[in-house]
């Protein structure tokens, strides 16, 4: 009888003890037809993370070492990972019930897959689900993916996404980015094969104003642009200029939005 898949989840972490026990029940306690390699990889929290990080020390592996900053701290936990399928998730973000098990399922039954991704619930400091008009329209983007649609916009949750190990190399990430080192991923997988989207509640994102995504959407999209000119054909001027007028447009849509707050 062939072993169950394998699932290593990373978590980097940095003085986030407010959210990480969230975040480590919600991948710990996931169930079903797989294997769960899980590590955390924390660059020197002073808030009392560690002392969490120790109360679970029996159910994961963690490192507690400087890092570079989170596609570095992620790199360091990928490199030992010993999973079929990897992803990661952040320290603040949350699993839903059942994602592994569905991610697991569609590796198992789909021997073709080299990466997927699913939906994604934005929820706020206490768990609260929030903007469900935003959730609502990147699970209508998903379910339309081609590789030029994600060239135009990053529409992908990066906490769903969970890929075949020697897909790519053992530091997926580019540590040169800082905010859109998850898309320049999506680009190159992309490459290789469409993803499977698992059309499922998989996982929530915690919007807040602090957050790197909430505070600092504009170098976020600054370097999102610099990533879609790193990938895109660069003779499709057309292309290039539907990117900097959506671009331009999101930018607007969050100005507004934060306006508001």
């Amino acid at each position: 009888m062939p072993r169950p898949l394998r699932i290593t989840v990373v978590t980097p972490s940095l003085n986030q003890a407010t959210f990480l026990p969230r975040t480590l029940d919600s991948v710990l306690g996931q169930r079903g037809a797989f294997e769960l390699d899980y590590r955390v990889q924390d660059g020197g929290s002073r808030d009392g993370s560690i002392e969490v990080l120790e109360r679970y020390a029996d159910r994961l592996q963690f490192k507690v070492e400087p890092d570079r900053g989170q596609a570095d701290a992620v790199n360091r936990a990928f490199r030992h990972a010993d999973g079929d399928v990897v992803g990661w998730v952040n320290s603040d973000d949350l699993l839903l019930p059942g994602a592994l098990d569905r991610v697991a399922s569609v590796f198992r039954e789909r021997s073709e897959t080299v990466w997927v991704h699913g939906r994604c619930e934005i929820i706020d400091e206490q768990n609260r689900p929030i903007r469900p008009w935003l959730s609502a329209y990147k699970d209508w983007r998903c379910r339309r993916y081609s590789y030029q649609k994600l060239l135009l916009e990053n529409f992908v949750s990066q906490m769903t996404v969970f890929w075949r190990r020697d897909a790519i190399d053992a530091t997926p990430l580019d540590e040169t980015l800082h905010y859109a080192l998850d898309y320049d991923l999506w680009l190159r997988l992309g490459k290789r094969s469409d993803p499977v989207f698992i059309d499922a509640p998989q996982a929530a994102f915690r919007w807040y104003d602090t957050s790197k995504s909430g505070a600092l959407f504009d170098r976020q999209f600054e370097e999102d642009l610099r990533v879609f000119e790193r990938h895109a054909p660069q003779s499709d001027h057309l292309l290039c200029l539907e990117k900097r007028l959506h671009t331009a447009g999101i930018l607007a849509a969050y100005r507004l939005l934060k306006s508001f707050r």
